[in-house]
């Protein structure tokens, strides 16, 4: 049977044959690490709010306690988010810019929430508490970031699954007394570190192997 591909068309599918291989797997690396980037999880994107509301202004320039707009952060799962009646109890008084705070009467008249866009907000399957991390001692720009210099609020972490793993191995330095946990000037040092709550849980054995409380998948997972 006379031959149908000379040794050039030979070689030529095996060239292609490689580039094609070499392409998928590059292609592959080039999906893993843009999954695990900040652009994909939208770090440093602002999501677009009813009002021009700036941390910058309201925490940072004026000062305001994050617990003042957030009040369940000490308690709650949630931290909670501000109510047209706490917005509008000051601005009525020190800065009333109808055109602004339109969207802050309409939610007042109609008893309805005030539709922020979420700026943080973890998939459903997550189970996070707001007022357990407090009090644990951890701080809120651990995650939020320095939110008191952001004209307009932006995510600082991942809030990946490997960014809470990496605080929950090691927890102990990235905790603060109690009473710094609110406290934008506390610097490491400043103060005794307190012990990591999860240093006297005992472990669970799961496959012989240990496995600290704060690592287990049903600490996070519902």
């Amino acid at each position: 049977m006379p031959q149908l591909f000379s040794p050039r068309a030979d070689a030529r599918l095996r060239v292609a044959l490689a580039l094609g291989a070499g392409a998928l797997v590059m292609a592959a690396a080039a999906g893993f690490v843009y999954v695990r980037s900040d652009r994909a999880w939208r770090v440093g994107v602002a999501a677009p709010q009813p009002i021009p509301f700036s941390h910058a202004v309201h925490a940072g320039g004026i000062g305001l306690d994050c617990r003042f707009c957030h009040a369940g952060v000490e308690r709650q799962a949630a931290a909670g988010m501000p109510t047209a009646e706490t917005c509008l109890g000051c601005h009525r008084q020190v800065w009333n810019v109808a055109a602004q705070f339109a969207p802050l009467e309409t939610a007042l008249a109609l008893q309805v929430p005030v539709p922020w866009a979420s700026v943080h907000r973890l998939p459903e399957h997550v189970r996070f508490h707001h007022g357990a991390h407090t009090a644990a001692g951890v701080a809120c720009e651990s995650c939020h970031g320095q939110v008191w210099t952001m004209p307009r609020t932006v995510k600082a972490e991942t809030l990946s699954m490997a960014f809470c793993l990496g605080c929950h191995r090691d927890p102990a330095p990235r905790l603060r007394p109690a009473e710094a946990v609110f406290s934008r000037d506390w610097q490491p040092g400043s103060a005794s570190q307190p012990t990591p709550a999860d240093a006297a849980t005992p472990r669970l054995q799961h496959f012989g192997v240990e496995i600290p409380a704060l690592t287990r998948c049903s600490t996070c997972h519902r």
